[in-house]
């Protein structure tokens, strides 16, 4: 075979790997941490791509670069681009003025939902702090993997929301034998 087929396993590695190469071969580096960032310096201003699966977004700190990063990809790849994005990674993207600003506010709306806890009211602090969460040996079983599944939404939720971070983490101390 002289190169992948497009659903086959090996397929996105393939696919990555062209990419990788042609944006190597146009003076791109690849990010040191994570493999799917490359940048590009030019004249003080900057250009990150980062790559996932055959999505790709970009972003400078100069409209130009980003118009010719379109072109040079138009040039060697038949794509579509999106224009700015509203939606990533089950993040809200917002572009006001020079500012960007990323919310969660679906994504809480979603796990509010999938856990019936739509109609419940809010609290300004998620946690008290005098009073520490302790194991009680005669409080009723949870659900283990519901209370899991709890944990693992609002632990992605925290890329947002640093103010519920110590609650989450306080909860997630209980993951072995919930109780309610």
């Amino acid at each position: 075979m002289v190169k992948a087929l497009y659903g086959l396993h090996p397929a996105p590695r393939a696919w990555y790997e062209t990419l990788a190469n042609y944006l190597l071969s146009n003076g791109f580096q690849r990010g040191k941490i994570d493999p799917t960032l490359f940048i590009k310096k030019q004249k003080g201003d900057i250009l990150l791509v980062h790559i996932y699966v055959e999505d790709i977004i970009f972003g400078s700190t100069n409209k130009e670069l980003c118009t010719a990063f379109e072109k040079l990809m138009k040039d060697k790849f038949q794509m579509s681009s999106m224009g700015e994005h509203t939606f990533f990674f089950g993040l809200q993207v917002t572009h006001k003025d020079n500012v960007i600003l990323i919310s969660q506010e679906k994504y809480i709306y979603d796990i509010l939902k999938k856990f019936n806890y739509s109609g419940v009211k809010s609290a300004s602090s998620p946690v008290d702090l005098e009073k520490p969460l302790v194991k009680d040996g005669h409080a009723n079983d949870v659900d283990v993997h519901l209370y899991r599944s709890m944990i693992g939404s609002l632990m992605y939720l925290i890329a947002s929301r640093l103010d519920i971070m110590f609650a989450v983490c306080a909860c997630a101390r209980f993951q072995v034998t919930p109780k309610t």
